[in-house]
């Protein structure tokens, strides 16, 4: 399967879904003008990536600002999870937050919360705030 890769734009995030590895990356703002002209190519792959899923899937999001119309895309996603591991799949979330974004955090627990795929959660120092220490 072809992997897809969508460049990270101010206002859409790096898309990078790896089908013949299992994992797929999500990094950056998600704000689209318009989201579902951004989301419906992602999700239809993901679709198409489901046919034929690997015994291992990881969704890395690491995500610093994302709207409510990315929210919901983002949430169809992560339930698509639970088709995977309905069938036996091993399948997580690792939900990366920056130290001092407490709201990203919560996002990430209120998620893990709608869905039946366990989150690892990856806290890592705003690199603008290391350099000026």
């Amino acid at each position: 399967m072809e992997e897809l890769f969508i460049n990270a734009t101010p206002q859409t995030p790096l898309i990078h879904f790896n089908g013949n590895s299992g994992v797929m990356k999500i990094k950056g703002r998600s704000i689209p003008d318009n989201p579902d002209e951004f989301w419906l190519p992602v999700l239809n792959w993901f679709e198409s990536y489901l046919l034929h899923p690997l015994k291992s899937t990881v969704i890395k999001i690491d995500l610093e600002y994302f709207n409510i119309s990315s929210s919901k895309r983002i949430l169809f996603l992560l339930y698509k999870l639970n088709e995977l591991s309905d069938k036996g799949k091993d399948v997580h979330v690792e939900w990366f937050y920056r130290q001092t974004d407490e709201d990203m955090y919560e996002v990430g627990q209120d998620y893990a919360y709608m869905v039946k795929v366990p989150f690892v959660f990856k806290e890592y120092v705003d690199p603008d705030i290391a350099v000026a220490i």
